[in-house]
């Protein structure tokens, strides 16, 4: 009997988009995935797979540049989150479509976290663009998604890397992705980020000319409100400590490396990847060349185990 294979995509916030290199590994090296799961960034990647749609999310987050991600910020008056989130669910609508769950040509499945109960809600039917929106609100940050009758938040809460689910729909072998295995403890790399997503290789972060483009970018939208709240918000700034973001988001991480280690532990995956990933910031989406050839490399170490596995 064929072996069924399943992954299950972890959380991460930008390091997700190594994930898509993860899965680029297994396509190039003819191995058949039968279900997706993913828990936040990780249901972004899943989803968009099991829609059909990869080749277009790959393509999209290679340009992704800072003006980008700033003008995908609908920033709120702080209310249940500091961003809406309508803007990205638009966007994802137009770039992915938005296909019902159930009709995917691969199964998949989306982790969130159940705001009133603190229960793990698995996401297997309804809308794709919205199951993906529950499973990317980091508490905080993103509003809570309301959907059938409950208020969802980020699924990397309860299940960050969601192995259980995956074997619930039938995987066989499990291949378990974890963004966050290196982080805890490393010292953050200070660098300057080039708006253009072109990031240098100059010894000091970036070069010269980079820093330019940099200085100009500022100057030119500098009356932007939504660029001088991001930088409140998001940018940590040295005289003044982490940002908001930085302090969120760490939280969040410091308790999910926690439950990973646990959920782990109880249900094993088959293989575990675990791509190096200490050096992408949190909010660095514009980095994406970087996270999916990283995470190609990592799934590539496992391809001879997986391939003994599957004979």
């Amino acid at each position: 009997m064929t072996k069924k294979v399943g992954i299950a995509l972890g959380s991460g916030s930008a390091r997700g988009w190594s994930h898509i290199g993860v899965i680029r590994s297994l396509l190039e090296g003819g191995i058949p995935i039968d279900f997706v799961c993913g828990a936040s960034i990780g249901a972004l990647v899943a989803g968009s797979f099991a829609a059909g749609f990869l080749d277009p999310l790959d393509r999209w987050v290679r340009k992704l540049s800072w003006s980008h991600i700033i003008g995908f910020m609908d920033v709120l008056i702080p209310r249940s989150g500091l961003v809406e989130g309508e803007k990205i669910s638009g966007y994802l609508r137009e770039v992915l479509s938005d296909p019902r769950i159930e009709e995917l040509p691969v199964p998949f499945s989306a982790v969130a976290t159940d705001l009133k109960t603190g229960s793990e809600v698995w996401l297997r039917e309804g809308s794709l663009i919205d199951a993906i929106r529950a499973s990317i609100s980091l508490p905080g940050i993103f509003t809570p998604c309301a959907r059938n009758g409950q208020w969802l938040v980020d699924g990397g809460l309860v299940n960050p890397v969601p192995v259980s689910p995956c074997r619930a729909m039938g995987a066989d072998i499990v291949i378990a992705v974890n963004l966050n295995s290196d982080i805890m403890g490393k010292p953050k790399v200070k660098r300057m980020a080039d708006p253009s997503g072109n990031n240098g290789n100059h010894k000091n972060g970036t070069s010269p000319r980079a820093q330019g483009r940099w200085a100009a970018f500022l100057n030119q939208t500098a009356q932007q409100s939504n660029l001088n709240l991001f930088r409140q918000l998001f940018q940590e700034q040295p005289e003044r400590g982490p940002s908001l973001f930085d302090v969120m988001a760490t939280s969040v991480k410091i308790m999910q490396d926690a439950i990973t280690r646990q959920r782990l532990l109880a249900d094993p995956p088959d293989i575990l990847v675990k791509p190096k990933l200490a050096h992408i910031g949190l909010m660095e989406f514009n980095r994406a060349d970087e996270s999916i050839e990283e995470g190609k490399r990592a799934m590539d170490l496992q391809l001879p185990m997986l391939r003994d596995m599957l004979d």
